[in-house]
């Protein structure tokens, strides 16, 4: 390969990455009480209210804790594109058994939704059996962005 082709596809790559969507971003804070224990990653959290917040530095990464600062967890997430816009600011979970796992967060109006990573023991549990799946409504600041364009920033 020429100078020439190597320096075209470089640029290409270059110009291929900064039109992909950055990871979603909560620029304020989702809300919801869980009537149920589940898990956010690996960590087992008790019934109860949680907040869940997004690090500046890490997209990827969501904090979860609960409202009297007892529990807390981060997990890992990417952000997925659903077919339509939701309708509802929405937790949902994947039910195993009697075993629920935090799945994913849709945010009223937006058609990129926050999908949580499945944990060793999740990916063990649908292996056992199919889930069903379930959501939670939520609440949401004002301003809530996903699917920011890495290179415009907006």
């Amino acid at each position: 390969m020429n100078t020439l082709n190597k320096i075209a596809v470089l640029m290409s790559a270059a110009l291929f990455l900064t039109a992909i969507p950055a990871m979603a971003q909560i620029n304020q804070t989702v809300k919801f009480d869980a009537p149920f224990a589940f898990y956010a990653g690996s960590v087992k959290l008790p019934a109860g209210s949680y907040t869940v917040t997004q690090s500046d530095d890490h997209l990827g990464i969501l904090l979860l804790e609960s409202a009297d600062h007892s529990q807390s967890t981060f997990v890992e997430c990417m952000t997925v594109d659903a077919n339509t816009p939701s309708s509802d600011t929405e937790v949902s979970f994947n039910k195993y058994g009697n075993t629920d796992f935090l799945d994913r967060i849709s945010l009223q109006g937006e058609s990129a939704e926050m999908q949580i990573l499945p944990s060793t023991a999740e990916q063990n549990a649908a292996q056992a059996v199919d889930a069903v799946e379930h959501s939670l409504s939520a609440k949401s600041g004002q301003s809530v962005k996903i699917g920011q364009s890495a290179k415009s920033g907006q």
